[in-house]
């Protein structure tokens, strides 16, 4: 193992992004490549390790810059220091690298053949640039603080120029990222609810368990960034801290949602919905149920009400199949003036593998995931304010939910109210992932999604359910 392998070993090992916590990585360079420095002294590589240690192995991506001397204010972000004297830095945090990428993107540079590329496995990465025009230079680069999977960097200018953020993608995958092809088509047929796309940047490596033996995907997404501006969860958590109505919000959000969803219809291909979808749903559902039960005791006493819930969902008519958000929740929504809201983050749901999240789904589940959102901003709320009454904060959750639905049933035509079972499903498995995750990571927030759960299956109990509006 050469002297940059070994620093690398260590310190991946403490990475957010690093997915074998635990664990030493068995790294392997799959590829590698450079980029051209525009300062003497400094040298841009791009590495691909394959970490054999992981079940299946897991291919990353690690940008690092080689620096004769040390770089200013970035002791935190050394990796370490190779046989050649060269000081071993995390990339995207060397403005030095975070200019060659962006150069890359935009079409103005290439990558560049590395001298120690792992005998060929590996292509040169190719660039696609969708608004080539950028004064790099007079933009100043700084890394998004909080990221688990991903490392981006933000590109800021000054007066009126545009800024951008680059997604560099740390774990790679076989196929389409869904974040990158989503967002680009409805940039590009003029859906003011994505932001402007700036380009992407693909990759080619091998893989020997493909039949061709290859493997493609995407590395890294540029677009247009938005700064100033607050989440959709910020906005409703502060609504709801102030007891202020966010039903207005909620409508319009319905709204946007329903017309990103019909843009995505006309873009991509939709399909009925066929007895394989259903069961290849439904035995995720099961599977999630299964791991409840045993990591959640309050769970079990409702394990036959559950399995009701989602046996009723198969006796119904299933809608068309088609590409969503798949990870739909109010952390992936801006609120930007003159714009309304604005969604970010069409990657899916982390844990599932590419090539499901680059298939057709139920609209359904972007529904049920935003849904579970207002409830979270209720019982959060609740959390960080006691002295909040809980009944205000249901009813605010209410109306929120409410208005969601209406907004979305009247821009989409598409009444939620006759597939109501199906979405009950959705929602109902929802709670119970976020049962188990907070009760692995977060035991106090634990009830919300039990809440939740009991909410949902109380409505079966009533003998004629009761709708009021869009209420769901």
């Amino acid at each position: 193992m050469d002297s940059t392998m070994a620093c690398l070993t260590d310190w991946m090992t403490r990475q957010r992004w690093y997915g074998g916590k635990g664990r030493v990585p068995q790294l392997r360079r799959l590829g590698a490549w450079g980029l051209p420095s525009d300062t003497e002294g400094v040298r841009v590589r791009t590495l691909l390790l394959m970490d054999d240690a992981a079940r299946p192995a897991t291919l990353y991506q690690v940008p690092v810059t080689l620096r004769q001397s040390l770089l200013p204010g970035g002791g935190h972000r050394l990796i370490g220091r190779i046989d050649s004297g060269e000081y071993v830095y995390d990339g995207p945090h060397d403005p030095v690298y975070a200019r060659a990428l962006l150069r890359m993107i935009v079409g103005e540079q290439t990558a560049i053949p590395d001298a120690v590329n792992a005998v060929g496995h590996s292509s040169l990465p190719a660039a696609r640039a969708d608004n080539p025009r950028l004064d790099d230079a007079s933009m100043t680069a700084t890394v998004l603080s909080g990221e688990q999977s991903n490392t981006s960097i933000i590109y800021e200018g000054t007066g009126d120029r545009a800024s951008v953020i680059c997604k560099v993608f740390r774990q790679l995958h076989h196929g389409e990222n869904p974040d990158v092809t989503l967002q680009t088509a409805l940039a590009e047929s003029g859906s003011p609810h994505v932001p402007r796309s700036i380009g992407h940047i693909t990759g080619e490596w091998d893989d020997v368990g493909r039949s061709s033996g290859r493997a493609s995907g995407h590395l890294a997404f540029a677009q247009e960034f938005l700064p100033g501006v607050q989440d959709a969860w910020r906005v409703a958590l502060d609504a709801a801290a102030s007891g202020d109505d966010f039903s207005d919000q909620a409508h319009d959000l319905g709204v946007a949602t329903a017309v990103v969803h019909s843009s995505l219809s006309h873009l991509f291909p939709t399909r009925p919905s066929s007895p394989g979808d259903m069961v290849a749903v439904t035995m995720s559902w099961y599977q999630r149920l299964a791991i409840a039960l045993a990591e959640v005791p309050e769970i079990a006493a409702h394990r036959s009400e559950i399995e009701a819930v989602f046996e009723a969902a198969q006796a119904v008519p299933w809608p068309s199949m088609q590409r969503i958000h798949g990870d739909f929740h109010l952390g992936q929504v801006l609120q930007v003036p003159g714009r309304g809201w604005v969604l970010l983050d069409f990657e899916g749901e982390p844990m599932r593998p590419m090539n499901e999240r680059d298939q057709p789904d139920l609209v359904l589940r972007d529904i049920a995931g935003m849904l579970r959102s207002f409830d979270y901003v209720a019982g959060s709320t609740k959390a960080d304010h006691p002295e909040r009454r809980v009944s205000d904060l249901k009813a605010w959750s209410h109306d929120a939910r409410r208005a969601f639905v209406d907004g979305y049933i009247a821009a989409s035509g598409n009444d939620l109210r006759e597939h109501r079972q199906l979405l009950d499903a959705f929602e109902l498995d929802k709670a119970i992932y976020e049962a188990v995750y907070e009760t692995r990571n977060r035991p106090t927030w634990a009830p919300i999604p039990l809440i939740a759960i009991e909410r949902l299956l109380s409505r079966g109990r009533m003998p004629k359910p009761v709708e009021v509006g869009g209420r769901l």
